[in-house]
């Protein structure tokens, strides 16, 4: 997970909010939501930061507090992500992120700049994701299904890759860690995964 900068909503939920009777299931704009959620979040799931595109096929839109327990939410902007598929379809142990969250709660929320979302999580060398919050790190693994082998290789992947350049680079200085971190983060749509060693190069130029 990545920390996520909300912007404004779009101009299509402002104007549905204020028709009668409305809700989530009858807003007829959602490829709108969409879009604007996916250039927040540039590019990337909400939670496992896959490759998402808009379109239904592609991509999910996410509830952070589910609809059914927190129905004055459903059409809240702050509390709306975009997310990918998460093994829909699947048995229940191949399923993540939203797919395997359903209705269940989240301690923290990526897009609440006071959740600080990066600070609680890190990255093991063979791709785990962890958090120092025992709560948050049971959700990780037991409501997102975060630690799936494929999400976890292909974080670890990321993970290979930086080491790789650390060692074919050294010695590396604080700037060229910085330069690193920026080719990382900078730009509209970011690279799958990129949290994880934007994490490592940060622990690097601490």
């Amino acid at each position: 997970m990545r920390q996520i900068t909300k912007g404004p909503e779009p101009p299509s939920l402002t104007a549905h909010r204020k028709t009668r009777f409305a809700d989530y299931q009858n807003y007829q704009d959602k490829d709108d939501l969409r879009q604007r959620l996916l250039d927040e979040q540039r590019g990337l799931c909400s939670y496992c930061m896959t490759r998402i595109t808009v379109g239904q096929a592609s991509m999910k839109i996410e509830h952070w507090q589910s609809q059914s327990r927190f129905p004055a939410e459903q059409l809240n902007y702050r509390n709306l992500l975009g997310g990918c598929w998460g093994g829909d379809g699947q048995p229940a142990h191949l399923q993540h992120c939203d797919t395997k969250k359903g209705n269940q709660d989240l301690q923290w929320n990526p897009a609440d700049p006071n959740h600080h979302i990066e600070t609680r999580l890190m990255y093991e060398s063979d791709g785990t994701i962890r958090s120092s919050d025992d709560v948050f790190d049971r959700q990780l693994n037991e409501v997102l299904n975060l630690n799936l082998p494929l999400i976890k290789n292909n974080r670890k992947g990321v993970l290979t890759a930086v080491l790789d350049w650390w060692r074919s680079e050294r010695p590396v200085n604080r700037e060229r860690i910085q330069r690193a971190i920026r080719r990382r983060t900078d730009g509209a749509t970011l690279a799958p995964y990129c949290q994880v060693a934007v994490w490592w190069l940060r622990q690097k130029a601490s």
